[in-house]
């Protein structure tokens, strides 16, 4: 029987804040996350310093985490071939998350390539990572729609989960990165997809306002998912989103509806004290 899986994402919560977050503090955050009993933790990001300032420190941090006292997996965002070689270096991350847009707009301002050149990325660091033993999660973003006028289709996002399949990627979560998804879009598309694909981790990353949050994760679970992406407070999102109030999907949330999942209280407790002190005075 699958088990339900939770991942922390303290890197989607944090990149968008412009004023720089002490890496110390950072990493006090982080290892507090550690003792709560995440899944996997979304730490950090090898990318470009001038594309995300905020996480330039992720090489200092990987290499000061302690993982002696956790069982939660490090995973961290790559754009391309240099990101992903850099967090191989690794042995302490276990898997890395490469963005994968379904609309061309956002691919080419997230990652500067368009959906072909990425299918020809995403191949190169798939090769990267079986190499080094690690393992491939696409992030299938703007999964639901987007806001540039790009055709959106549920047709459209087989087609380019079916490109993806044959280079034998295994692990996916669907990102409503703008957060327009319905219930029932979310309903039926994880039931389809889980149905039909039982060899596949296929998870939900899923952004959100407080109001429509609750019945979006139902929808989700309802559809079979068991796989979710948070971060404390549901700070993050996507600065595209219409909606300002759209972040990403409290983890308080994903603890009230899947309470088979079991986690340190305590820890939880002290990695929300830190984390007011981090979105109080930085966000």
């Amino acid at each position: 029987m699958k088990k339900v899986q939770i991942t922390e994402c303290p890197r989607d919560a944090m990149q968008g804040i412009r004023k720089f977050i002490p890496t110390q503090l950072k990493l006090d955050y982080l290892q507090s996350l550690l003792a709560v009993g995440f899944d996997v933790l979304d730490f950090g990001s090898f990318v470009s310093p001038k594309a995300i300032p905020q996480l330039a420190d992720t090489h200092d941090i990987v290499k000061q985490l302690d993982l002696s006292s956790t069982s939660t997996k490090l995973l961290s965002i790559v754009a391309n071939r240099r990101g992903a070689e850099d967090a191989i270096q690794y042995e302490q991350i276990d898997y890395l998350g490469y963005p994968f847009s379904i609309s061309e707009t956002f691919q080419k301002r997230n990652t500067h390539a368009t959906l072909e050149e990425s299918l020809d990325r995403v191949k190169h660091i798939q090769s990267i990572c079986i190499g080094a033993n690690k393992q491939l999660v696409i992030y299938i973003s703007m999964g639901f729609g987007n806001p540039y006028g790009d055709e959106w289709s549920v047709d459209i996002l087989h087609h380019w989960l079916e490109q993806l399949l044959d280079l034998d990627i295994k692990v996916f979560r669907l990102s409503d990165t703008i957060g327009v998804a319905t219930p029932e879009l979310l309903e039926g598309l994880f039931s389809e997809l889980i149905v039909n694909n039982p060899d596949l981790q296929i998870g939900a990353h899923l952004h959100s306002n407080p109001i429509s949050a609750e019945k979006k994760l139902k929808a989700a679970i309802k559809g079979g998912c068991l796989m979710f992406d948070g971060a404390l407070g549901g700070y993050g999102g996507c600065p595209m989103a219409v909606d300002k109030l759209t972040g990403n999907m409290s983890t308080s949330l994903l603890l009230k509806h899947l309470p088979s999942f079991s986690f340190n209280q305590e820890a939880l407790i002290k990695a929300e004290k830190i984390n007011k002190e981090i979105f109080t005075n930085y966000f």
